[in-house]
């Protein structure tokens, strides 16, 4: 992506009201990811379903593999790497491939397409409009959302449908 690119994608989003519903709907997305995922895990635990074990270890092991590459892949992000103002600000320099956010909201999905699939469906659909706000806000490429992404299916793939 280029200067260009990205203020082209961007310029809808430039007012401040749409601005500032770009910023809600980036942080309510992930924010809706991360509390509905614990409550399931906790019915999951108060039901005595099996599935619970596989439903944690597979996002977990997931998650912390992701992290110990961005760690030693430092790719900037780009409002590092561009000459551009993005829509949502963050302090942090590199770590940008692959989107932690989009993986987390991808593998998250696919715990829920195994353990309903409509749930799944749904929480893919979402998983994808936060990789649009990542993008759109300035502080992904769309490589790094494509691949946080691929990994988070792939994870679930592999997690639920091979080895469990």
């Amino acid at each position: 992506m280029t200067d260009e690119q990205y203020r082209r994608i961007s310029a809808p989003f430039r007012s401040a009201n749409a601005a500032r519903a770009l910023g809600l709907a980036d942080r309510g997305l992930a924010l809706l990811c991360y509390v509905t995922y614990p409550l399931c895990l906790l019915r999951l635990a108060v039901l005595k379903d099996a599935r619970v074990l596989p439903a944690v270890i597979v996002p977990g092991v997931s998650f912390v593999v992701v992290s110990l590459f961005r760690r030693f892949y430092p790719a900037p992000r780009p409002y590092e790497a561009l000459d551009i103002d993005p829509i949502l600000h963050k302090d942090t320099e590199g770590r940008s491939f692959p989107s932690r956010h989009v993986f987390s909201a991808f593998v998250i999905a696919m715990t829920y397409l195994w353990l309903c699939p409509a749930m799944g469906v749904l929480f893919l659909l979402l998983g994808a409009a936060l990789a649009f706000c990542r993008v759109v806000g300035g502080v992904h490429f769309p490589r790094d959302v494509l691949a946080g992404a691929a990994i988070g299916i792939l994870s679930g793939v592999i997690g639920y449908w091979i080895i469990y």
